[in-house]
């Protein structure tokens, strides 16, 4: 699966470094001015207007550019159909624009326009709940990002070295046992099947870690799995019942749920979710594109895409269970940006932990947030479907997109590519900027999922 941060195996709970590291580098080069210390500054166009120029900030010293809306739909469709795409949602808002594109249909044989109240497994997004109650407990005095492990869990190897931070920054060293083969070929042969977050906490266990704790960086869903086991003995509470009463009750988050794990209904409306690939054929590093006779086959419609809706997603747990709607991850994205779910020490601490997964231009990764240029936030994949959640606290600018065909046959994530093409209707198209070219080479903030 492809949530490592050096592997790229391919699974949401891998959101997949390639997408992420492309969308990093063109929103690093397209909105550099955005991530000044200046006061936020907006576009002068009214909300969901086309300014008469496409692409001409409202005035000079404004970021954020007015909306060519014509522009960004002719994007979106030409992506869409190009990933085989059967749905995908995309809103992008400022404190004066309002830009919204509902897609296709949300499941094959309808004609069932998406909505922004469309329901779909958000994958690694998730994580940014579990490292949010995380980082609450820690405002309430119940832990600290300098405790080790080993206080709260005995049975973690090496856990007298390995911090919460740790856990929290992917920087722990333990083995992300989505990448076992052992889960992956379940995963192919019981797509029904129901794990528990010891079962999948002992996958990863099992193996040798990456590195010695705080000397590298590898996304790893047994990090946050561990974190929503401790969050779940410190709180008392089990772990959907923490995020209804931290998060969706206080939001107004009515169209997000953590399901339990032996649930795999979505509650309607829902949109049903695709994938051409299987989790034993990708992976590993190098096998994220389908092979060319397949791909020969889905381009000629003589292969059909799994419909993966049903399919249970307890394999993620507190690192992707969760399910939600683009304007509750709107909501939510803002919330993890502006910090009001934080102290102020706290989201100091959470945005100062952020540190870049790979070299220059890549995005950066802490506490249960990434950062993709001006933007924090986080990306999920699993089989079915894709989302991109983005924050710019700066100007004011928040955006989501989602697809409901990931990975795509050639092993991209849909969502994250059109978020990736849009960032220039933002910020600006300086020649490097686009995200035509994004290649699938590791996952950023391996995130992915």
């Amino acid at each position: 699966m492809n949530s490592a941060g050096k592997s790229t195996s391919r699974h949401d709970v891998k959101v997949r470094k390639v997408a992420v590291a492309g969308l990093a580098t063109a929103l690093l080069l397209s909105a550099c001015s955005s991530a000044s210390d200046s006061a936020p500054t907006t576009a002068s166009a009214a909300p969901g207007s086309n300014s008469s120029e496409p692409n001409s900030p409202g005035s000079a010293d404004n970021a954020v550019l007015s909306f060519d809306t014509q522009g960004m739909d002719a994007v979106v469709s030409e992506k869409a159909e190009g990933f085989r795409e059967i749905a995908m949602v995309v809103m992008i808002t400022t404190p004066t624009q309002k830009y919204v594109n509902t897609w296709g249909s949300v499941r094959e044989g309808v004609n069932e326009p998406p909505t922004l109240d469309t329901k779909v497994r958000v994958g690694s997004n998730t994580k940014t709940w579990t490292g949010t109650a995380v980082l609450q407990l820690i405002d309430e005095g119940k832990l600290a990002v300098t405790d080790p492990v080993s206080k709260y869990r005995p049975d973690v190897p090496n856990g007298d070295n390995i911090t919460i931070g740790d856990l929290l920054d992917m920087r722990s060293g333990l083995y992300n046992y989505t990448e076992t083969l052992e889960l992956n070929r379940a995963l192919d042969e019981q797509p029904e099947r129901v794990w528990t977050p010891e079962e999948l906490l002992a996958m990863g266990l099992s193996q040798p870690p990456y590195f010695a704790p705080d000397t590298g960086y590898h996304y790893s869903n047994t990090n946050t799995v561990l974190l929503g086991l401790i969050a779940e003995q410190l709180d008392g509470k089990p772990i959907q019942q923490i995020f209804a009463d931290r998060f969706f009750r206080p939001l107004a988050l009515t169209g997000t749920s953590f399901p339990a794990n032996t649930d795999t209904s979505i509650p309607t409306p829902y949109a049903d979710g695709y994938t051409y690939s299987g989790n034993v054929e990708t992976l590993g590093e190098g096998k994220e594109a389908l092979p060319q006779s397949r791909l020969d086959a889905i381009a000629a419609g003589t292969e059909k895409p799994t419909n993966t809706t049903m399919h249970n997603p307890s394999w993620t747990w507190s690192a992707g269970q969760g399910i939600s709607t683009a304007n509750d991850m709107a909501t939510w994205v803002k919330a993890l940006g502006t910090g009001s779910l934080l102290s102020p020490a706290t989201q100091e601490l959470r945005l100062n932990s952020v540190q870049p997964t790979g070299g220059e231009g890549s995005a950066g990764y802490g506490y249960g947030i990434a950062q993709m240029g001006p933007m924090f936030g986080h990306i999920g994949e699993l089989p079915g479907y894709n989302s991109f959640m983005g924050y710019d606290p700066v100007n004011d600018v928040t955006m989501v997109v989602w697809g409901n065909l990931a990975p795509t046959a050639d092993g991209f994530a849909p969502a994250s590519a059109v978020a990736s093409a849009l960032v220039p209707f933002i910020y600006g198209k300086p020649a490097k900027a686009t995200s035509d070219d994004i290649s699938d080479t590791e996952d950023a903030n391996g995130e992915g999922k």
